[in-house]
């Protein structure tokens, strides 16, 4: 029974969606759990018990859409200079963004896309896979149509290039692919829809050309046409979705394709623009009609899996999955539920197989938050503890 370490805590949030767990006791080793007990606490000298009876362990934290180079600042100055920073100084950032996720106990994330691909460098060139306590996963620059939205985050197939060609031929190595296939959404026009950037055939290229190197896609549609164009071609995720439709969600849950709401945009734009602005209103109206198709994609089934859209106008890295918990709560999901888009969905989403569910024989790896599940989601601005393979980072 050497090397078993116990831990006792008030209450246990699994990551399958299941009722709040009261008074367990977790027993580790050899870096994985190899028990959780409903039972009074132990208290054996012999095992090193660790108590955090006042507290409540759930899994790390996913953010399945971020931007590590942007900040959420509403200062257009740094937002300006920030989108035209070289490596040298985005490195920085990107490091402070890091920091910043994992002290809401955010253990892996997923980049939406540069212009400059200076994410996916800085995974390539500064970050030490095997230690770092933070997963990374990165798009590198993202797809877009010439002359359409997406220049902030990509760049279009070369001249003379479809896009299939463009993805096949390109040099990075990165962990997805991203493509831009809508606009942005209005905040002066309520509903306002665009023009898929991409058909369906060219789509369904991409998504054949990444399965062959294991590679997900992830496409950013907005309105009822670029939403669906996505799901006939079979890719991996819809990023934002917002004005798609019950039907497009209706085909998610069939295919079992993720959806990657980040309401909390339309909440930050909505409190940052003029009160009695044109902008506010409208961001107001977006977002409530995001939680109305949350709660939609709740009773089909869809796999939502939460994302923020961190570096988004008033979208902070780390504090804005507070916001994203709460806003699902709005939607109707339960807590537990909620915790699962945030662990569970967003673990499966990024390939990662071993955290996002705490289990039997699962990986040691979890979060532990201040007080009762009451005090979720404000509490995870208070993390206590942070466990990574059964050690205290």
């Amino acid at each position: 029974m050497s090397g078993i370490k116990i831990i006792n805590a008030g209450w246990l949030i699994d990551g399958t969606g299941d009722p709040v767990r009261k008074n367990i006791t977790l027993q580790i080793q050899n870096r994985r759990i190899v028990s959780i007990a409903d039972s009074d606490f132990l208290d054996t000298a012999e095992y090193g018990t660790i108590d955090f009876g006042s507290s409540t362990i759930l899994p790390c934290l996913v953010d399945s859409h971020v931007h590590l180079c942007m900040s959420g600042t509403d200062d257009p100055f740094v937002r300006e200079k920030q989108l035209g920073a070289g490596f040298d100084e985005t490195k920085v950032i990107i490091s402070e963004h890091i920091g910043r996720h994992l002290s809401y106990g955010v253990l892996a994330v997923r980049d939406g896309g540069d212009r400059f691909a200076h994410a996916l460098r800085f995974t390539k060139e500064l970050l030490d896979i095997q230690k770092a306590p933070v997963c990374i996963r990165v798009a590198g620059r993202a797809w877009h149509r010439a002359g359409r939205y997406g220049g902030l985050i990509g760049r279009p197939p070369q001249e003379n290039l479809s896009l299939a060609e463009a993805v096949k031929t390109d040099p990075e190595e990165k962990d997805h692919i991203k493509i831009v296939n809508s606009g942005l959404n209005s905040l002066k026009e309520f509903g306002k829809e665009t023009l898929p950037q991409f058909g369906a055939e060219e789509l369904s290229d991409v998504v054949k050309i990444a399965a062959k190197s294991g590679r997900r896609v992830m496409v950013h549609a907005n309105g009822k046409k670029p939403v669906a164009v996505a799901l006939e071609a079979g890719c991996d995720s819809i990023e934002h979705g917002f004005f798609m439709g019950a039907e497009n969600l209706k085909i998610m849950a069939e295919k079992k394709i993720a959806w990657v709401p980040t309401a909390c945009t339309m909440k930050a734009y909505s409190e940052h623009m003029k009160p009695v602005s044109r902008e506010a209103g409208v961001s107001r109206m977006n977002l409530d009609h995001q939680l109305e198709q949350i709660s939609k994609a709740r009773e089909l089934g869809v796999a939502v899996a939460l994302g923020t859209d961190s570096g988004s106008l008033g979208v902070h890295h780390g504090a804005a999955v507070i916001e994203e918990l709460k806003l699902l709560i709005t939607a109707g999901y339960s807590l537990p539920e909620a915790i699962r888009c945030a662990s569970c969905n967003g673990g499966r989403l990024l390939g990662i197989e071993d955290f996002g569910v705490i289990s039997k024989d699962m990986a040691a790896t979890f979060i532990i938050a201040k007080g009762d599940p009451s005090k979720l989601p404000d509490s995870l601005s208070e993390i206590q503890a942070i466990y990574i393979n059964g050690m205290s980072a």
